[in-house]
Parts: C-alpha cells; sequence; structure tokens
C-alpha cells in the first residue's frame, strides 16, 4: 500500500495549546535490577547494516595491521567472499545495540566472557542483536546485584555471526521510574550450543604485505610481546560510541558523568569496548597481522576506567599453541593481553613484573595490591597462518 499526502501550510501551534505541567514525561531504557527476569529474551532495536567505508574506516581509526580488514584483494586472495569486518567492529556493534534494554543503567561493566565470531560480516551485512538474561544475584535489598547475560548478533539470513556472555553490575529500581518494559511474547534466541567455525580459506596465501615474525611458529608458550607504541584518547571517543550505537549516557553525557559519585564521577568514561579496540589495534602488528580469524575471547576485565586524555598501552603473553592437521594451513594460539594507562607497556612491565599477569580479581586472596595503571585484561585466542 502506497502513502500519499498532501502538504498544507503549516501553521505555529505553540502558543494556542496549553502547557500541562502534570503530562509531561520522561522515558527511561535500560534495566533496574528487579527489572531482570532470568528466561527473559529482548530483541534490540536498530539493527546495523555494515558498509564498506564504514568497515575500512573503523580497521584503520582502531590503527588495525591485518590486510584482511584493509585490502579487499587480500581478503579474496585468502578465499574470503569480500573484505570482511574487523572482529573488534563486530563486537562493538552488536555488544552496543544491546545497550538500550541491558546496560544503559548499569553502574559497570563486570566482564566478558566466551566471545565466538562464528562467520564473517561483509559489506551488506545487516547484523541485529538480541540479549537474554540468564541469571541474577541479589546481593540486599540496598546493594546493586550483578545479571549474567548472554548477547549475540545475527545477521539477515539469521545465522548468528557472534555470541558472547557478559556480567553488569545494576541497582535496584527503587522509588525511581520504571524503564521501557520488555515485550511480551515469547522469542527465540538462536545461540548455537556447539559452534563450528567454517573459513573459506584457499590456503595460497601472499607474504610480502605482513610481517616475517608474526606466524604460528613464531610464538611459544611464555614469550611475552612488548607492544611498543602508544595511543593517546581525545574526545574523538564520543563520536565513535555514537557512531557504534552505543546509548550509555556515561560515555557522552558529561552533566550525568559530573552526577554519579566514586571514582566514575566527572569526565565522560571511554566506552571499554573502544579501549579494546585501540589496545587490539597496538597489538596487532606483533600478534594479528597474520590471524585468519579471531575465535574469540574470554574473562575480560576493564580493571580501571579511561577519559579523554589517557594514553593507553598492551603487552601480550602467549599462554598456548594448538598446531591443527599438518592439512591445515593455520594454527591456535591463545594470548593473555593486557592493557595499561598513562604509562608505556614497557616501563609498566619493568614496575610491575609478573603481577601485571594476575587477574586482578586474585590480588586480594594472594595478599597483593590491585596496579593502578592497569585498565584492562583478557585471554584471547587466534587462528594464525603458518609460514609454510
Amino acid at each position: 500500500m502506497a502513502l500519499s499526502l498532501a502538504f498544507t501550510p503549516q501553521q505555529e501551534l505553540a502558543g494556542t495549546v496549553p502547557v500541562s505541567l502534570e503530562r509531561a514525561r520522561a522515558p527511561q531504557y535500560g534495566r533496574y535490577l528487579d527489572e531482570f527476569v532470568p528466561g527473559q529474551v529482548f530483541i534490540h532495536p536498530r539493527g546495523f547494516s555494515f558498509e564498506r567505508a564504514a568497515m575500512l574506516d573503523f580497521a584503520r581509526t582502531f590503527m588495525q595491521t591485518n590486510p584482511l580488514y584493509l585490502n579487499t584483494d587480500f581478503a579474496k586472495t585468502h578465499g574470503f567472499a569480500d573484505l570482511p569486518a574487523s572482529p573488534q567492529m563486530v563486537f562493538n556493534v552488536v555488544l552496543s545495540l544491546g545497550v538500550q534494554n541491558d546496560s544503559e543503567k548499569a553502574i559497570a561493566n563486570l566482564g566478558y566472557y566466551n566471545a565466538q565470531f562464528l562467520r564473517p560480516v561483509y559489506p551488506g551485512d545487516t547484523v541485529r542483536a538480541y540479549t537474554k538474561v540468564i541469571d541474577r544475584k541479589e546481593r540486599g535489598a540496598d546493594k546493586p546485584g550483578i545479571v549474567l547475560i548472554r548477547t549475540l548478533g545475527v545477521n539477515q539470513h539469521d545465522r548468528v555471526v557472534l555470541q558472547y556472555e557478559r556480567k553488569i553490575m545494576v541497582s535496584w529500581r527503587g522509588q525511581r521510574p520504571p524503564t521501557t518494559p520488555a515485550p511480551d511474547e515469547p522469542v527465540d534466541f538462536p545461540w548455537v550450543d556447539e559452534p563450528t567455525l567454517d573459513l573459506p580459506v584457499t590456503g595460497a596465501f601472499p607474504t610480502h604485505l605482513t610481517g616475517p615474525n608474526t606466524y604460528f611458529e613464531d610464538y611459544t608458550p611464555g614469550d611475552i610481546i612488548v607492544h611498543a607504541n602508544g595511543r593517546t584518547i581525545t574526545d574523538e571517543h564520543v563520536a565513535l560510541t555514537y557512531k557504534v550505537c552505543n546509548t550509555h549516557p556515561l560515555h557522552y553525557d558529561r552533566v550525568y558523568s559530573q552526577g554519579l559519585s566514586g571514582k566514575m564521577s566527572g569526565e565522560p568514561i571511554v566506552y571499554g569496548g573502544l579501549v579494546f579496540a585501540w589496545l587490539e589495534g597496538l597489538a596487532s602488528r606483533d600478534v594479528s597481522e597474520n590471524a585468519l580469524w579471531e575465535l574469540g575471547f574470554t574473562e575480560g576485565y576493564h580493571t580501571q576506567p579511561s577519559i579523554s586524555g589517557d594514553t593507553v598501552a598492551g603487552l601480550s603473553r602467549v599462554l598456548a599453541v594448538e598446531s591443527l592437521p599438518d592439512s591445515d594451513p593455520a594454527g591456535i594460539v591463545t594470548f593473555q593481553f593486557i592493557g595499561v594507562k598513562n604509562i608505556s607497556a614497557a616501563n609498566a612491565l619493568e614496575k610491575h613484573g609478573a603481577d601485571l599477569f594476575i587477574k586482578e580479581n586474585d590480588k586480594q586472596g594472594l595478599g597483593k595490591d590491585k596496579i593502578g595503571d592497569k585498565i584492562f585484561e583478557i585471554e584471547r585466542r587466534l587462528l594464525i597462518k603458518r609460514r609454510t
């Protein structure tokens, strides 16, 4: 059915309509603790169409060096149908699409777990996001609780491209207005319990566009790689938060941020997904420029916030290498990835030594102090090409 509407001159009406203050309303988004019900599924609004220019812009902005995300011919030579979006972009978009429903009222993002990138996202693909509430832990009537959620992104063919778990800390609603209600109708949640990865790789790889020392054979468990450069974050982070559709005001609303208490009060906090992306980009020419795929990550924690003006840097430690059958052109390398701020990676290693690689949540039980310079920790698995 077509809609046809004839335009008429628009009259000024504001002065003729009485102001009724009692009819003012302030829609609220996200969820308070008591509004999360295990088993709920949210279909997140909007969706996101990936376009080549935006994909290239993201990879360049976050200093990605893997040609798979920068060079269409390189990607096709490897067997990909087109230029794939960087996994960091897919992760940032899928997480951000869910903020309006699941974490816009969150006090803190507590961790990422069991993230798996199941298939490429290509130019023209449209990704939608879903979240399912798995568990809600209450710590008392006046204390924030912890919610465990699962989030996934699906493409226009309803095939899962990314799935992961996340824990968030959320306050009780109390006397505050309720948020936008969740839909009552049941929603399918296509979580993949036993995922497999099928990459269309050819095995005939060009070698002249990547470094010579970042192949599978170049990594041995125990290696510590100190990434040379840092990256100073500026107010650009506000616009980048918009670009990935994150709606939490903590990341772009100074009035909101300054109205908070504690260490989150003050300047807007840089959205953690962007911090992760910058750190990963700083590490990419040392660990992932010859990766065929980011398999996923787990035990990811933002241990300190970052604000505009902070300089971030990173280190990677090789935890494991896994050889695949001889016919497979790649192997799996697991890294522990650490982010620091306002100190170089080399100086952080000299200053903190092995303590830098101990999880911050474990420090108290070990009688150790937490590290104020440290802002991020995660374990990630990469499928990395063999040299021969």
